[in-house]
């Protein structure tokens, strides 16, 4: 009889039920192979599946491999809170002095335990971001894909930090949420920058019930538009902080995404000021379904 994986589908940063970003998080695949892993990923179809793994480094609370439905990825933001969650409700490991430690390909990440139960909020230390140079030839192709629109506050930025993404404001809200990109033209920026393509972001209203909203097209991996983008926003966030910083968005701030696709995402931003800033990006997670994966 073929051995049978735990299995858990969950719901990233919703701030309404459903409003999230789905995962599926796979346990006792130690002894799978890579290619078994990406058909796996591949057949699920989701965003994003993880795989939860033994620690192999000193210090690490687990191990966790990302997969797209076409590759694997060595972080992202929402596969990462929700794994945690998964990790802690299924006892897979303990938390240390209110935080666990995920081992990565980006590394050695902390992630910071707060409340309890429907109030439990995860937020992950992101990978430092670093803002990368640009040519002639990609500044052509953002322009091309930012035609007709408004510029914000903050220039356009090539920003890397577990992973690579063009980040570009514009002026209001309305304006962002009413955009319909060309997105065969952001699909040509992500693969002449080898980056996952572009998060938009605008300033909310006073009265909105959030400061930020953001839009995220990943087409360097095949997503026309993603509901919940946790690393996207950590490098919007360093963008802010250092652009910005003693502006009233620096030490951190309230997102909403995933409006335009039929979604509601809510992500939390907490920034320390350094240099480069520290940014912690976070939310909460719903289990949706739980169960057993025969996958030989």
């Amino acid at each position: 009889m073929t051995a049978r994986s735990r299995y858990l589908q969950l719901d990233v940063f919703p701030a309404s039920p459903g409003g999230g970003n789905p995962l599926g998080v796979v346990f006792d695949a130690a002894d799978w192979s890579s290619e078994r892993m990406q058909r796996c990923a591949n057949w699920t179809g989701l965003v994003e599946t993880t795989f939860v793994l033994p620690p192999t480094q000193p210090g690490a609370s687990y191990r966790l491999r990302i997969f797209t439905p076409e590759r694997e990825i060595p972080f992202a933001g929402h596969p990462t809170i929700g794994s945690a969650h998964a990790v802690l409700e299924t006892g897979f490991a303990q938390a240390r002095e209110g935080r666990l430690v995920q081992e990565c390909g980006a590394g050695l990440l902390p992630i910071r335990i707060e409340g309890e139960g429907d109030a439990q909020r995860l937020y992950v230390q992101a990978p430092a971001a670093r803002v990368l140079a640009t040519d002639a030839a990609h500044a052509q192709r953002l322009q091309q894909v930012l035609a007709g629109t408004q510029a914000g506050a903050l220039p356009p930025a090539f920003v890397e930090g577990g992973r690579r993404w063009w980040v570009a404001e514009f002026a209001d809200e309305a304006g962002l949420r009413c955009w319909q990109p060309d997105h065969h033209a952001i699909a040509e920026l992500a693969r002449a920058s080898d980056s996952l393509g572009l998060c938009a972001f605008a300033r909310a209203d006073a009265d909105a019930g959030h400061d930020l909203v953001v839009r995220a097209f990943p087409a360097g991996v095949g997503i026309v538009e993603d509901p919940a983008s946790g690393a996207a926003n950590g490098l919007v966030a360093a963008w802010i902080a250092l652009g910005e910083p003693d502006g009233p968005l620096a030490r951190g701030y309230r997102v909403s995404q995933g409006r335009e696709i039929g979604r509601d995402a809510e992500i939390l931003i907490r920034i320390d000021p350094g240099d480069p800033p520290i940014v912690h990006v976070g939310g909460r997670t719903r289990t949706i379904v739980e169960g057993s994966l025969d996958w030989s």
